[in-house]
């Protein structure tokens, strides 16, 4: 009984915290916005064939059969959010290992299409299983995996106590996504309040506390692995970057225009980045390039914006299929102020073959240097002044093309994620 009543405490601790910080950071009518946006969104009908249905990349087979389980908010939908892309994309690398591999959406609920799209993958999607009986679940059920891995710390804080009793065999892994207090605390000191500094400190706390009490945290970038290093000596982290796949013919300078910003409307930098690009760094690059159009892509975007619009500029909200944007479109935007984590929306653009530019902090830890693989630039003036050179100069374009093409190789690919998966996962011996 004691340990029932620990279990719903701290989960309706998380999402109270959750609410708090949402609250606070966008008041009642911003989070009501938010919701309608996201209802609005839910009524569109999903591609029939999601973005993650590809085969995955045949590996060296460590996984040899063992089971591993990952457990997140939701089922991914990837044509949604960078969050998806990363867990339906490590979902396939695991397969490719020989791991069987079992998801279990925290929320239970079946997605539809993008439930069998990892279904046909061959994955065992648990979706049947309800919160409120999820103890029961683990209890009947843990004790066959070899590895839990758990994304987002909210969730690992309820959890992994449950996990620790019911698989104690099983290798328990964090995957941070990115850390959650370092971007509330950017947010917090851009606005100066001091209410969000308060909650962005206790998330830090909870964090730090849920990356200690699993075996293996993993991060997004070594600049994260750093700042673990230092406030927690003792854990284990690891980088398992973003995953993504480079396109093979990208399309060349002379058969796209225009700007791209990709970005849901559900997350504060987001909507911060595009009511700045829309605001004080449109209109710069308007006087210049008057033909010029700024795309902003995003689920909840037009809601979460208010109606904000510029001349020359559209903004689309979800967009199921993000490829013909990706083929036709010059250059990427990623004007964020504040932030944590590795963006999806640079490394997306990258891997199409196309240029970005953006701030410092839409680039930390990619492995990224102005001039040499993207430009960057933290005021208006400046981030419109690289948004006219790189859409005006072939060569330049092309020499950032290739760039980021190769730092997604390097960096963000299958191959590189797999040495990670095979630290964390050693192959089993006889």
């Amino acid at each position: 009984m004691l340990a029932t009543l620990q279990y719903h405490r701290l989960r309706l601790g998380a999402r109270v915290h959750r609410l708090r910080l949402a609250l606070h950071a966008r008041g009642w009518r911003g989070l009501l916005a938010r919701v309608a946006g996201r209802d609005r969104a839910a009524a569109i009908a999903p591609p029939a064939t999601p973005a993650f249905d590809a085969p995955p990349p045949q590996g060296t087979a460590i996984g040899a059969g063992r089971r591993i389980l990952l457990v997140d908010v939701s089922t991914p939908r990837p044509d949604r959010d960078s969050g998806s892309l990363r867990a339906a994309n490590l979902m396939r690398l695991l397969l490719g290992e020989g791991f069987q591999v079992d998801f279990l959406p925290d929320d239970g609920a079946d997605a539809g299409p993008y439930t069998r799209a990892l279904e046909s993958l061959g994955v065992g999607v648990q979706c049947g299983a309800p919160t409120r009986r999820r103890r029961q679940w683990f209890q009947a059920h843990a004790g066959r995996y070899a590895a839990i891995v758990v994304s987002r710390y909210h969730l690992a804080e309820y959890l992994v106590p449950l996990l620790r009793r019911h698989a104690p065999q099983a290798t328990l892994v964090l995957d941070t996504v990115d850390l959650h207090h370092l971007r509330e605390e950017r947010e917090a000191r851009l606005r100066n309040d001091r209410t969000l500094l308060r909650l962005a400190a206790s998330t830090r706390k909870r964090e730090l506390a849920a990356i200690a009490s699993v075996d293996v945290a993993w991060v997004v970038s070594p600049a994260e692995a750093a700042l673990l290093g230092d406030a927690l000596p003792g854990a284990r982290i690891e980088v398992l970057p973003n995953l993504h796949e480079v396109e093979a013919a990208p399309a060349p300078f002379q058969a796209r225009s225009g700007l791209l910003f990709v970005g849901g409307g559900g997350h504060p930098p987001n909507v911060d980045a595009a009511r700045w690009l829309l605001e004080d760094i449109w209109p710069l690059v308007r006087e210049r390039l008057p033909d010029c159009t700024l795309h902003i892509v995003g689920a909840g975007m037009p809601s979460a914006l208010g109606g904000a619009a510029a001349q020359g500029a559209i903004v689309h909200g979800h967009v199921p299929d993000l490829a013909p944007l990706l083929a036709g479109t010059r250059v990427g935007v990623a004007p964020l102020r504040f932030g944590a984590g590795v963006k999806g929306k640079v490394n997306l653009c990258m891997a199409a073959g196309m240029p970005v530019v953006a701030t410092g902090c839409a680039a930390e830890g990619m492995h990224l240097a102005h001039g040499r693989d993207i430009l960057l630039a933290e005021e208006p003036a400046a981030f419109a002044e690289a948004i006219v050179a790189l859409h005006s100069d072939a060569a330049l374009w092309s020499r950032l093309s290739q760039a980021g093409i190769d730092n997604v190789r390097r960096h963000f690919s299958f191959d590189a994620a797999r040495a990670t998966i095979a630290a964390t996962f050693p192959p089993a011996t006889a």
